[in-house]
């Protein structure tokens, strides 16, 4: 089998002991039938054919990156804003006292 894009061949991922999916799914207690396990075993072998077309490119020179476009400063301006007025907020409060918002006891002292 060859890689779709660059006509590469996929290497066998079965033949490696260190990538068998029964193994894998094992140890993560996952249950896979025999017909899952296959198909896990073929796009695992997918993923680490890309992965090695991807080590093999040349990057002499090549800027590191975190992100493919630059990044801009992209917070706003801190600044307050008229909120609502207690009056507003605890008509909207299902229980109230004391001009506060009670809310059910979570803590046992």
């Amino acid at each position: 089998m060859t890689h779709r894009i660059l006509n590469a061949p996929i290497p066998r991922v079965s033949d490696n002991p260190d990538f068998n999916v029964s193994k894998i799914a094992a140890l993560a207690r996952l249950e896979l039938t025999e017909e899952e396990a296959s198909q896990f075993q073929k796009q695992l072998g997918s993923i680490v054919a890309f992965v090695d077309t991807i080590s093999s490119l040349e990057v002499e020179g090549v800027e590191p990156t975190a992100h493919p476009a630059p990044v801009f400063d992209c917070f706003r301006e801190d600044a307050a804003l008229p909120g609502l007025e207690r009056d507003q907020f605890l008509r909207n409060a299902p229980d109230s006292a004391f001009e506060q918002i009670r809310v059910p006891k979570v803590v046992d002292a």
